[in-house]
């Protein structure tokens, strides 16, 4: 069972910067992958972006441009750089892991272990 952690998130105005980070209990596989999701209140949970073993990622088109999703293999680590925020960016957002298969597809269903959230409002 994988085990994460999220922070770095907080407040900001639009137009600002925030990066979220997030700590893996373990090693993840070649088949594995890792992604950002978020919820706003009162909607379903979105992909946000995601990257596999090979470094490869995909993002919403709500977010290209602007977030950068990235791992650290070494430290265990999944990084989310948003840029440019914007209020509708405001949700809470989640790391999430996928064991067992290597997929680019932006879907919540597929990922089966989750973090608790770290918040991110824009105003």
């Amino acid at each position: 069972h994988v085990q994460l952690v999220e922070s770095g998130g907080g407040s900001v105005q639009a137009g600002g910067s925030l990066r979220l980070a997030c700590t893996i209990s373990k090693s993840l596989d070649s088949s594995d992958c890792l992604g950002w999701f978020r919820q706003a209140p009162g909607k379903e949970r979105e992909g946000v972006a995601v990257i596999d073993s090979d470094g490869r990622t995909n993002y919403a088109d709500s977010v290209k441009g602007r977030f950068t999703i990235s791992k650290d293999n070494t430290k265990n680590t999944l990084d989310l750089q948003m840029q440019g925020l914007k209020p509708e960016d405001t949700a809470m957002y989640y790391c999430a892991a996928r064991t067992g298969g290597r997929t680019l597809i932006l879907a919540a269903i597929l990922y089966s272990s989750w973090g608790q959230g770290t918040q991110v409002t824009v105003s």
